[in-house]
Order: C-alpha cells, then sequence, then structure tokens
C-alpha cells in the first residue's frame, strides 16, 4: 500500500498546494491514501467545517488536528462524529472528538477483485509535552502503548501511523524509537519546516537481531518509517507561514502585528509511505515536496 502523508496546512495557499498534490499523487505516484494535518488550515489557525468538506472532495481520506484543534467553535460536531478527523489521543478524556481513526480501503470493509480483505490504516495524532504549552496532556508513549493494545487482539499486525505533533526534536526521535517494529510509520509535524532525516527504522528481529543483518529470522523487510518533521503545506516564502513583514515587526520591535498567512510559492511537503500490508511495516519512505505550478 503506498501512502502520501502531508505536513500542516496553511491558510489558502496551503489549501490549493494540498489539493495540487493530492491530484498528483494519486495520478502520477500511485498513492492510494491521503492524510494529512489539517489543523492551520482556516486562516492559518484551526480548521472549519465547509474547509473539512473541501479536503475531502479534493481526495484527502483522513484529517488531523493539533495544538489548534479547538479554535473553531464549530468543528465541534465534525470532530465528533465525523470518523476522518482526529486530536490528539492523549488530550484529557471529555474533550471534542476522537485521537484514532481508520481510514482507507479497509476503513469500511471494502475488499478486492479477490475478495480479500485489505487492512485499514489506523492514524493515531499524539501531542507532545516539551515546550509545548501543553499541561493537560497526558503521556504520548502511553498514550500510544494503550491505543496498540487496544487493538492488538482484533487485529495483531495492524497498519499504524503515529503523527507526533511536538516542538522538541528530541521527543519525536524518542517516540520514533519507542515505536519502532511496532507500527508502519512515526511521523512529526508542528515546526513547519520540513527536515532531512526521512528513513525506515531498522526492524528489532528476534533475540535482538536486526532485519538488515544476513539469516535475520524476520520474515518481512522493513520496520517503522520515520521523520522528524514533514515541514508545512503552505507558502514557503513566509515566516512558518506568516507574512515576513509583520513577523519581523513583532521581533524587532516588540510592536503588536498581526501574524496574517502569507502567500509566496505555495508548495506541499510530506511523505510518501510503502508498506507492506501482509507485516503492517513499511518498506520505504520518501520526502514530497513540491511547488504549486506558476507559483514563482
Amino acid at each position: 500500500m503506498r501512502i502520501g502523508y502531508l505536513g500542516d496546512i496553511v491558510g489558502h495557499p496551503g489549501r490549493l498546494a494540498a489539493a495540487h498534490a493530492v491530484k498528483v499523487m494519486r495520478e502520477e505516484r500511485g498513492v492510494e491514501v491521503v492524510i494529512a494535518n489539517a489543523e492551520n488550515a482556516a486562516n492559518g489557525s484551526g480548521l472549519t467545517p465547509e474547509l473539512y468538506k473541501k479536503f475531502k472532495d479534493a481526495g484527502i481520506d483522513g484529517m488531523t488536528l493539533g495544538d489548534h484543534a479547538f479554535k473553531k467553535q464549530q468543528i465541534k460536531h465534525t470532530l465528533e462524529t465525523a470518523g476522518d478527523l482526529v486530536r490528539a489521543i492523549n488530550w484529557p478524556r471529555g474533550c471534542w472528538g476522537k485521537g484514532a481513526m481508520v481510514v482507507g480501503p479497509g476503513a469500511d470493509e471494502g475488499v478486492t477483485p479477490g475478495n480479500q480483505k485489505r487492512p485499514g490504516v489506523h492514524v493515531v495524532m499524539v501531542m507532545g509535552r516539551l515546550f509545548m504549552n501543553a499541561q493537560q496532556a497526558d503521556d504520548p508513549f502511553a498514550a500510544v502503548d494503550r491505543y496498540l493494545e487496544s487493538i492488538a487482539q482484533v487485529n495483531p499486525q495492524p497498519i499504524v501511523i503515529v503523527e507526533v505533533h511536538a516542538e522538541a526534536t528530541s521527543e519525536k526521535v524518542a517516540l520514533g524509537w519507542h515505536l519502532n517494529g511496532r507500527v508502519a510509520a512515526v511521523l512529526g509535524t508542528h515546526t513547519h519546516v520540513p527536515t532531512a532525516d526521512a528513513r525506515v527504522l531498522p526492524k528489532p528481529g528476534a533475540a535482538g537481531t536486526d532485519a538488515s543483518i544476513p539469516g535475520s529470522p524476520n520474515p518481512f523487510p522493513g520496520g517503522t518509517a520515520y521523520c522528524t518533521d514533514l515541514g508545512m503545506t503552505g507558502p514557503d516564502d513566509s515566516v512558518l507561514g506568516r507574512r515576513v513583514d509583520r513577523v519581523l515587526k513583532y521581533m524587532t520591535t516588540a510592536t503588536p502585528a498581526p501574524f496574517d498567512v502569507a502567500e509566496g510559492r505555495p508548495a506541499a511537503h510530506g511523505v510518501i509511505l510503502d508498506i507492506d500490508e501482509r507485516s503492517g511495516l513499511s518498506t520505504a519512505v520518501e520526502r514530497f515536496d513540491l511547488p504549486l505550478p506558476g507559483s514563482g
């Protein structure tokens, strides 16, 4: 199974870049499932029901929300009822929505022409705690562990992608190693800056052996795909998606300025994953960086 995952969609430029990226992923790259972080879609902060529908119409199969999940009050009903939109799984009980979803070809019991059911893709969103002003967030490591335990008896080899919405690179890297060999991918978002460390971590083998060593007892190739940050899908000529002049005014004079969404050079940033459906693990991951045509 080939899956595309886009980083934080920022404002109108990001929405245009995302729609173009979905088309290219599906038509030119053979992507079957597209997932995206949509928490900055509504003028840079939050998501509305109208934009949620537009993303669905554009071909995005699942959407995630991070620390701006609840910025738009009108998204509450959609968060509570939609099966393809999630917030962080380690937020306190009682907040809107849920922290995990199943999307893709097997999400609705779909079958292949050979009448074999294909696995759905479990997407788990988790919020980091270091430097995130997320005092109410539970331990992200334990939260994912609990989810994996809850689905293990139903499906012993599920396809699980964990998105880590976090500020600290160390926290993201640690979660990658913590989940290595147990999930298909651990992908970082939030900082809006794409990192160059996309790779498949070595799969732990029996008795501590490594799948990359000849003769390893592991029957399947690959392990857990990892990337510290997918980057944003939005205007590259900006300060993390915001107008440069407005941010510089604030940073150089301490004078309040509205951090409006920038417009310059929209581009989509993310990764494409190749996943072995038998093992639920990744065989390859590559960065996906695509400028919007005509954007300069």
